[in-house]
């Protein structure tokens, strides 16, 4: 029993695991973005396709 205790009171780990968390936060929202950001840029050089092959 005392281990457990001890285990639940011992914070050394904390720290890492927060640090992760946010790293992991970070690139999700990097991600998210680069989606977005590609999709746009997709739409983009298909209009610049359209235009080229009409001209």
């Amino acid at each position: 029993m005392t281990g457990l205790v001890r285990m639940l009171k011992d914070r050394s780990g904390a720290t890492a695991l927060e640090y992760g968390l946010i790293a992991a936060l970070i690139a999700g929202a990097f991600a998210g973005g680069a989606k977005v950001l590609g999709v746009q840029l997709n739409s983009t050089f298909e209009n610049v396709k359209t235009i080229m092959r009409n001209s």
